[in-house]
């Protein structure tokens, strides 16, 4: 499956549901009480972070999309705090406020990256439900999808209201389900249940096929879009009517922390889908960020630049070999890292030791490499009949197996000029004998303010005295 990355600034997502703060003492242990047997945390460090339905909007944000939050809280130190966090983040927050109620908190007590304790400071909300459907109803115009965040603390109280203010503008509803009565998402266009959320409401499922048997019949009960299941290590399964079931195994490297997994998938399928992306894309990106998030420590939001990076091995895209389209996507991921950019060009016929040092210098000027390759039309122009030795294909793979070279490019024209122009490299690099003024497209670099470095050419190699030397005998 082909994937790239959306277009999330035009992508605004509306979260609605339980939001509450994820707070975290942080301190070191070094004895046991004499009071009990439990470990004594000198608390050094106090972070607070939002939470449930907050920590939705907050990874939709993260992830560059302008996001919306209905949700409600107290009036007290907690709400202030989350609605700190939440504006200081761009999401546009629009709370119910209960004065004799408070804000939901989760402590949790953190010693070493492990949590020793976790406290709920919580009772279920008193919602004024025709308030907060009037409040979805007011914002919906501006957005492209609807998320129900679901987590059974008493902020939703009328699921269907919200789901048909929803459907009669045309704008999808996302819903992440808790409870034993799924049919309070009905119409939904998808609900994302964990598997033991899935199997509380069907019954266990002993294998693939009963599971996507017994997904069929609930969506055609509750008449949904789509049903995607979350499986844990076993990856998701996305089920569509007349579809055939796609599974996806989970991408995980290493599972430090499953907090907020669930936030983070319906978080980055609401804004794929509002980008534009189709459900199997969006659902494929989403699986990579759950794989990206379980290695976090808490309740953690993915940026842009992770997702990217995380696209870019999916598609093989990270080093070596790439097109104009892939090399832009990744070259501003690395500026997105602080990351120096150099080019350089050339034909490369016959990689010699004048070469690989050259290159190995071009890459000390920075970050990242990228080489540019005349293709085979192009080497006969410059070069004359009978070259290349090797085509564009072999030449680019040699150079992309060279340590010092992160991404291969190739260009048609004689000069590299309009690669420097789409690419706009912090320093161009040259080998040669010659000025600066005589780099080719050393104007371009130097018009939008980059660098332009003439490098010196190892002495006895060169591709052409090869050529000879090989033809001579």
């Amino acid at each position: 499956m082909k994937l790239s990355m959306p277009r999330y600034d035009q992508a605004p997502v509306l979260v609605v549901g339980d939001v509450m703060l994820d707070r975290y003492w942080h301190g070191g242990t070094s004895r046991i009480s004499p009071e009990a047997p439990v470990p004594v945390v000198k608390v050094e460090q106090i972070e607070d972070r939002p939470g449930g339905a907050a920590n939705v909007a907050l990874n939709i944000a993260a992830l560059g999309a302008p996001a919306l939050l209905v949700g409600v809280t107290g009036r007290d130190e907690a709400a202030h705090s989350l609605t700190d966090s939440l504006h200081a983040a761009g999401v546009q927050a629009h709370f119910q406020r209960i004065d004799d109620q408070p804000t939901i908190v989760k402590l949790r007590v953190m010693s070493r990256h492990q949590q020793l304790l976790r406290m709920d400071f919580e009772e279920p909300f008193h919602t004024d439900a025709e308030a907060l459907a009037a409040d979805v109803d007011a914002l919906l115009d501006g957005v492209k999808v609807l998320v129900l965040s679901d987590y059974g603390k008493g902020a939703l109280q009328n699921h269907q209201a919200l789901v048909q203010l929803a459907r009669a503008k045309g704008i999808p509803v996302l819903a992440d389900p808790k409870g034993k009565d799924f049919s309070i998402y009905r119409g939904a266009s998808l609900i994302t249940p964990n598997l033991s959320e899935f199997e509380a409401i069907v019954g266990h499922c002993a294998d693939e096929a009963e599971l996507v048997s017994r997904g069929a019949k609930l969506m055609q009960e509750l008449e949904l879009g789509a049903l995607l299941v979350t499986r844990g290590e076993h990856g998701m399964t996305l089920l569509r009517p007349e579809h055939a079931p796609l599974h996806l195994p989970a991408r995980a490297r290493e599972v430090f922390d499953v907090t907020g997994a669930g936030d983070t998938v319906i978080s980055t399928l609401a804004a794929s889908l509002a980008a534009g992306e189709e459900l199997p894309q969006a659902v494929a990106l989403a699986n990579l960020a759950a794989g990206i998030v379980v290695g976090k420590l808490g309740t953690a939001a993915i940026s842009a630049p992770e997702l990217r990076r995380a696209v870019q091995r999916e598609q093989g895209s990270e080093r070596g070999v790439v097109s104009l389209e892939q090399l832009l996507v990744v070259i501003e991921d690395a500026r997105a890292h602080g990351e120096k950019i150099v080019f350089t060009n050339g034909c490369f016929d016959i990689l010699h030791a004048g070469h690989v040092t050259y290159l190995e210098q071009a890459r000390a000027q920075g970050d990242r490499l990228v080489l540019a390759v005349n293709d085979d039309a192009s080497v006969s122009r410059l070069k004359g009949p009978g070259r290349p030795i090797n085509a564009v294909d072999r030449r680019m793979a040699v150079l992309a197996g060279l340590g010092a070279v992160d991404w291969v490019v190739s260009f048609s024209e004689d000069t590299p000029e309009n690669l420097l122009r789409a690419i706009k490299p912090d320093v161009l690099v040259k080998g040669g004998d010659y000025g600066i003024e005589g780099v080719v497209g050393a104007d371009i670099v130097r018009a939008y303010g980059g660098e332009v470095r003439v490098l010196g050419l190892v002495e006895n190699s060169s591709t052409t005295a090869i050529v000879e030397k090989i033809r001579s005998k």
